[in-house]
Formats: C-alpha cells, structure tokens, sequence
C-alpha cells in the first residue's frame, strides 16, 4: 500500500524507538500542534474565533497556553471568549421561574467545552482508525505493530473499541498481538514498581536501581495516558 499523507504519522510513532506508547507520541504531537496553532494562523479565523469563544479551553489548556510565549494572542482570545462567558452566565429575566438555572446551564456547558480537546479527540480518533487500517492491510505493519514496547491503557481500550470495524481474521489477531505487548509491558512495570519500593528498604541501600527509578512516573503513564 503507497504510503498517503494521513498514514505518515501514524507510521513514524510506530516506528519511534522510545518505547513510549505510540497513541500517546501521537496524542502529543496533535496536541503541540493545536497549541501551535490557536496561538499562530488559526488565531483569528472567524469560524475558529467563533468556537473558542463559544467553548474556551479546559484548566490543562488554558496552563499550557499560558505557559507560551505569545501572551498577547492568548490575551485577545480571553477577551473575546469573556464577553460569551459573561453573555452565557447571565441570570433569568424577570419573567422567569428560576433565576439562577441559566447561569447554572451555561457554567456547566462551560466546565464540559474546551476547543483543544474537541480538535485532538476528532483527530486522534482518525488516527486509531488509521492504524487498524494499516494493520488490515499491511504485513509490515503488522509486524511494526506486534514489535511495540507498550500500549497504555485508555489507549488500548479505544483499539480494541475501533477494531470492531475490522474483518474479524485481523480483529483477533491484532487483539492478541496487543494483549501480548501490554501484558508483557505489565509485567516488567510491576517487576520495576516493585523494586522501586524495596530500594527504601535499608536492606537494599547497596543494591542498583536497574530500571525501577522512573517506574513510578512510568506506572501513572501506563494507567492513565498522562
């Protein structure tokens, strides 16, 4: 199969050799690049202008936007996204029965919307479909695939959750393939989280360290994405 423009990302985080979970290198480069982009060419797109001030951004968003050097576009993003804030929240009418259900209704709208999620989750969903594409239809990919180091979690589910579009001869193999890739990464994780806690025992002061250092770090990824 030729290689097309949407199959390249997904073949470069399988053939990435960090060991990282190849959904989540993807996660985050859709991630940086939404970043990138509400802050850059897409900042004053009306029809992307009319979103993030309808929906804004979640806690995690709004820190990582703020974290970036163009404090002035997120300032004029802020602006704009208030006067909906402000619009949506205001209180009943005169004639209404419950003052207090309309900014109730838009606060909760608002704590559930963020324009990044949404762009990531749209994408990123592609992406999965893209990769059990791929396997249905590419042996060398099959064999990218049955080689990973890891799967996390979240992201084994929703592989498992896409592969129902799948003939069911490719369904269980790539089924059995993943389940041979986390539980292998599981058991090495539980091996270094256990070594890990034996090293604050006094007597295993002299002992390395072999990989458990970071397992703990390693353990929150695997079960959480994050």
């Amino acid at each position: 199969m030729r290689e097309k423009i949407y199959t390249i990302p997904v073949n470069e985080a399988f053939d990435d050799q960090s060991g990282k979970c190849p959904f989540c290198l993807l996660y985050e480069k859709l991630q940086e690049d939404e970043l990138t982009l509400i802050l850059g060419a897409s900042m004053m797109e009306p029809d992307v202008r009319i979103q993030t001030n309808e929906k804004g951004f979640c806690g995690k968003h709004f820190h990582m936007l703020r974290t970036r050097k163009n404090r002035l576009g997120l300032g004029l993003i802020m602006e704009s996204h208030l006067d909906e804030v402000k619009k949506n929240i205001k209180p009943g009418g005169f004639l209404a029965r419950d003052k207090s259900a309309a900014p109730k209704k838009g606060i909760e709208a608002l704590e559930k919307s963020c324009y990044i999620c949404d762009r990531i989750a749209f994408n990123f969903d592609n992406m999965i479909n893209t990769a059990t594409m791929l396997y249905e239809g590419e042996k060398e990919f099959r064999t990218k695939f049955a080689a990973q180091k890891c799967f996390c979690l979240p992201h084994y589910r929703k592989l498992l959750e896409a592969s129902v579009r799948m003939s069911k001869k490719y369904r269980e193999e790539m089924a059995e393939d993943a389940a041979k890739v986390v539980g292998a990464y599981l058991d090495k994780l539980k091996e270094d989280v256990s070594w890990f806690c034996k090293k604050f025992d006094y007597r295993y002061d002299n002992e390395p360290w072999y990989d458990s250092k970071d397992a703990i770090e390693r353990a929150i990824n695997f079960l959480t994405a994050e």
